[in-house]
């Protein structure tokens, strides 16, 4: 039997057109009875999530004025309104990656979208692509790379290793690749790449310069058209302090020229830059026509996050991040911890990474953290898994105070924590 609403109302439908309404309570009727799975009983309770120090190499605590941004109310992401925002956005990833490239936009997608963005739309099957691998980024980019059909050569060295511009510029050589990439921020180690030059040695060698900068960006001096970075890109999650979600990205006029001059399409048409710089309105036509529906929410967060940046300025935010981990450092040493990056020179600011002391369990001393102090630190990823424990004090956290919290946390940590003998 139909509930009686139901039925009065087909009553009223058929009084008003005159006509009968017979079938259509049939075929709601079977469509109710096949209702068998219940709701889950998850969804009937309210959503709750803890409050945790997120000290760990990403994401970072978002500090309310960009919470707020992101809870704004919803416009269409073909309004006017959102075209502006778009195109605050730009002009903050402009100053933030200190440059005057045109081609500069924002994923739909973490920091991992921005790495296929970049590859599947310069590289094509078959070419030359250079990668250097000293922790996981790279192995990331090779894979990629490697999926799509190029020709990939790795330069390979263990976590916190760096490759000198000599060795850099023996391989472009060797290889005659049509893009290099490097990790600036490389966080499953903690190390700050060296930077200066290579763009000159990739000019010379008629390569492309690609630069991971999802770690570093805001934390550690980068300029890239000073430094002759053809293609880079971040993430947000990060010293950016904005929701994960957005990966701010630019191509130079040589990354542009080889983009839109391939033989063959992209292997992606969502990250197609084709229609990526259209929606962005970086084209030169007058209409930006539908290709995705981009997230509103986090481009208002993303527009925010710039602000602050812009607000406080990018020398002001490199000098906070370097004192506040020079002091983080300290306490390390304090506490008899070794640094896992010797030189200090090539420290990342963001993340810092720690040996495992001798003798306890790492995963022990995170979730004693976890449970204890509410807070988040993480063990390394890819090949320094086992090698270290991480510790991200960046955008939003980066300060003394958050340092004692997690140096205060990590002390309690091993004081408790079972220490086995070797």
């Amino acid at each position: 039997m139909l509930p009686k609403t139901l039925v009065s109302r087909c009553a009223l439908l058929a009084q008003q057109t005159g006509l009968e309404c017979t079938r259509p309570c049939k075929n709601l009727q079977r469509a109710m009875s096949s209702v068998n799975i219940p709701p889950p009983a998850c969804m009937l309770r309210p959503l709750e999530v803890p409050y945790r120090y997120l000290f760990g190499p990403g994401p970072s605590n978002v500090p309310p004025r960009i919470l707020a941004a992101g809870a704004r109310p919803i416009i269409g992401h073909l309004h006017k309104e959102m075209y502006e925002i778009m195109n605050d956005i730009k002009q903050g990833i402009q100053y933030a990656f200190q440059t005057n490239n045109h081609m500069t936009l924002a994923m739909s997608g973490s920091g991992h979208t921005a790495m296929e963005c970049a590859v599947f739309n310069t590289v094509e099957p078959g070419e030359s692509v250079l990668v250097s691998v000293n922790g996981v980024w790279g192995e990331r980019v090779a894979e990629i790379a490697e999926r799509m059909g190029a020709k990939v050569h790795t330069m390979v060295k263990s976590p916190g290793g760096y490759f000198t511009n000599e060795e850099i510029e023996k391989a472009l050589a060797k290889h005659k690749p049509v893009l290099f990439f490097l990790t600036h921020g490389e966080s499953s180690a903690g190390l700050a790449h060296p930077v200066d030059g290579v763009g000159d040695l990739c000019h010379r060698h008629n390569c492309l310069f690609l630069v991971d900068s999802v770690a570093s960006l805001g934390a550690s001096p980068l300029l890239m058209d000073q430094q002759k970075i053809d293609i880079l890109y971040t993430g947000s999650q990060k010293a950016l302090n904005a929701p994960p979600g957005t990966a701010p990205i630019s191509f130079n006029t040589r990354a542009c020229h080889k983009m839109f001059n391939r033989k063959t399409k992209p292997v992606s048409y969502l990250l197609d830059m084709t229609h990526l710089s259209n929606y962005w309105g970086n084209d030169g036509k007058p209409a930006r026509e539908y290709h995705h529906t981009g997230p509103v929410s986090g481009f208002f967060a993303l527009r925010e996050s710039l602000a602050i940046l812009a607000e406080k300025g990018l020398e002001e935010s490199w000098r906070q991040h370097r004192e506040v981990a020079e002091y983080l450092w300290k306490g390390l040493e304090d506490l008899g911890l070794k640094l896992f990056i010797k030189d200090k020179d090539l420290r990342l600011p963001s993340v810092t990474t720690i040996s495992i002391p001798d003798g306890y369990d790492w995963k022990e001393l995170l979730a004693y953290m976890i449970k204890h102090h509410q807070m988040e630190m993480t063990g390394g990823l890819g090949p320094s898994i086992g090698r270290v424990i991480r510790v991200g004090l960046m955008g939003y956290n980066c300060s003394k105070l958050n340092a004692d919290k997690a140096l205060l946390a990590l002390a309690d940590a091993l004081k408790h924590c079972p220490k086995r003998k070797a």
